[in-house]
């Protein structure tokens, strides 16, 4: 899969993770000695899409192996942690291959791991977009990075960072719909600008049912904000005709007390002397 552009990857952050020096890669492992890395960015191995790929990958390296190495630190008892390549290692363990070839690492922290992990599988691998936003969140609440220096660690700007962390206030179902692929980021995003969640999931559905791109999404979501603030428009413009003083002096009548009706917040406020008979007022409230 060819690499996607970060700006830098995991050449850039350890120089000795170079594939085209093949001194680098030539450490084979036990594949049973090898623990899964608990903050593993890609996570979706249980969808139809996620088990064909795997399948492919599978039958790629009964055919040619193992072409780009794991990524791997030592722990102890000769055991190892993974970083980077689950996919290659389940697929391997699929294809019956008992040792797996390997870079093996030297890292600091938890929080590096993940960095490596996540730069490893957006380049070559492919998250999906909701396991991207998923390893932001991780890095951002787990580890305390802010947006800024997330996007200095995988090479991305910043706006892209917050746009994928606002992908994770997408409802179950959609979220699912991107990670399977059925929908794209994009689709999401023109989503995200509706506010309320009946708008979210007619539009949903309507991108579905009329399998409609990108950009008529946009222009669809586009008109449903624009007729929303319209009819907003409208009520404030009549709500704005109303006499609201002659109220005012209507119902100063019925409860002998001075009255207000504030039309920007909706509230109608009724003022009365610290020794007045506020009995009667509520009395009249609760029989009217």
């Amino acid at each position: 899969m060819p690499k996607k552009g970060l700006g830098k990857g995991l050449k850039a952050l350890i120089p000795e993770y170079d594939s085209a020096n093949e001194n680098n890669h030539d450490n084979e492992i036990l594949i049973s000695s090898i623990i899964a890395n608990k903050n593993q960015p890609r996570v979706d191995f249980s969808s139809s899409y996620a088990k064909k790929a795997l399948e492919d990958l599978s039958n790629s390296i009964k055919e040619n192996g193992v072409l780009q190495p794991v990524t791997v630190r030592q722990i102890k008892n000769n055991n190892y942690e993974l970083i980077a390549g689950e996919r290659r290692l389940r697929a391997s363990k699929i294809a019956g291959l008992k040792t797996i070839p390997c870079y093996i690492i030297k890292v600091d922290n938890e929080s590096e791991m993940l960095e490596f992990a996540l730069i490893e599988n957006i380049q070559r691998e492919g998250l999906n977009p909701i396991e991207e936003a998923e390893s932001y969140l991780l890095l951002k609440e787990k580890y305390k990075l802010s947006q800024s220096k997330i996007a200095k660690k995988v090479g991305k700007g910043r706006t892209t960072i917050t746009n994928s962390l606002r992908l994770l206030r997408l409802p179950e179902n959609i979220k699912e719909s991107l990670k399977s692929g059925q929908i794209q980021a994009g689709h999401a995003r023109a989503i995200l600008k509706l506010s309320n969640s009946k708008d979210i999931n007619d539009t949903f559905d309507k991108l579905i049912e009329k399998n409609l791109s990108v950009r008529q999404l946009e222009k669809l979501t586009n008109v449903i904000i624009e007729n929303k603030k319209n009819i907003n428009n409208k009520i404030k413009t009549k709500a704005a005709k109303i006499n609201f003083t002659e109220y005012e002096r209507k119902i100063s009548r019925i409860f002998n007390a001075k009255i207000k009706i504030k039309n920007t917040n909706g509230k109608l406020i009724i003022s009365f002397p610290k020794n007045s008979n506020h009995k009667q007022i509520l009395s009249k409230l609760i029989n009217n």
